[in-house]
């Protein structure tokens, strides 16, 4: 009513409060309300459990000791807009930090990882390359324009069957790799999964030197016309890779090397020690 004088007759706000009876302390107050501490746990609870609403956010509010009634909470869930539906992404599940260390034997533990291009006509496609950590041996490098989890495990039958079966693989958290499809395959063939932690390329160190390694001595040295181009280079280079490239880290030995004087250590050291 105040402002509604003021504006309308051009008086001032002192006159105008004692025209409709108001105190003027009264016109200038201003109710203070600190919702901060309200507000930091809706956002957290909503960061937490998307899924759930007002009334499972008040009992959890309530649970943990916080002494707000219904009223509040619902006024400052309106406010951040909680009420209205939200999409949520599918979260990555908490990822253990593991230290990249060297097995102590082949087939321990492989790395896995995707690797992705472009051929002359610019369409995509990508490589999924396997090494084995122990010697750095390039298992396989296989090339096709998409690679869904199906194809994956696929390719994963067809490298088993060539070289035995690993222990345990390391992979990042790829849509293919946390997929249904790829976690019931493993398990089924009793293979552990080390996920690497979202953001943490080096933990997979192993597989990001070698893809370094691959791109710059194939794919970015060539021009592909088709996939089959790709393959077939791949191979060659895999072959130059394992069995005549020394590794500063094998102690100049190649992997095929490196596997070979392992083997013939383990033929010599007795079954008890090895035990």
């Amino acid at each position: 009513m105040v402002t509604y004088v003021v504006l309308s007759h051009q008086i001032s706000i002192s006159r105008a409060c004692r025209v409709v009876l108001l105190p003027k302390s009264m016109y200038y107050y201003k109710k203070i309300k600190d919702d901060s501490e309200t507000i930091n746990k809706l956002e957290e609870l909503a960061a937490s459990y998307p899924t759930e609403g007002q009334d499972l956010y008040y009992g959890r509010i309530r649970t943990q000791g916080f002494k707000w009634n219904r009223k509040r909470v619902r006024r400052v869930y309106l406010l951040l807009g909680l009420n209205q539906r939200r999409k949520t992404r599918r979260r990555v599940p908490q990822r253990v930090k593991n230290p990249l260390t060297q097995p102590s034997a082949p087939r321990e533990m492989w790395s896995v990882d995707f690797m992705s291009d472009v051929l002359i006509n610019q369409r995509k496609f990508r490589t999924l390359n396997v090494i084995d950590d122990f010697n750095r041996e390039a298992i396989a490098i296989e090339v096709a324009y998409s690679m869904p989890a199906v194809r994956v495990t696929a390719l994963m039958e067809q490298i088993i069957y060539e070289h035995g079966k690993p222990k345990c693989i390391r992979v990042d958290n790829g849509p293919e790799f946390i997929s249904k499809e790829f976690n019931t395959w493993c398990e089924g063939n009793s293979i552990k999964i080390q996920y690497t932690q979202p953001g943490r390329p080096m933990q997979n160190g192993y597989i990001e030197r070698f893809n370094r390694s691959f791109r710059e001595s194939i794919l970015d040295a060539y021009l592909f016309e088709d996939v089959m181009q790709v393959q077939i280079l791949a191979e060659e280079w895999v072959t130059d890779y394992n069995s005549r490239r020394p590794h500063e880290t094998l102690g100049g030995k190649t992997p095929l090397e490196y596997r070979a004087e392992w083997s013939l250590i383990m033929q010599s050291t007795p079954q008890e020690l090895i035990a």
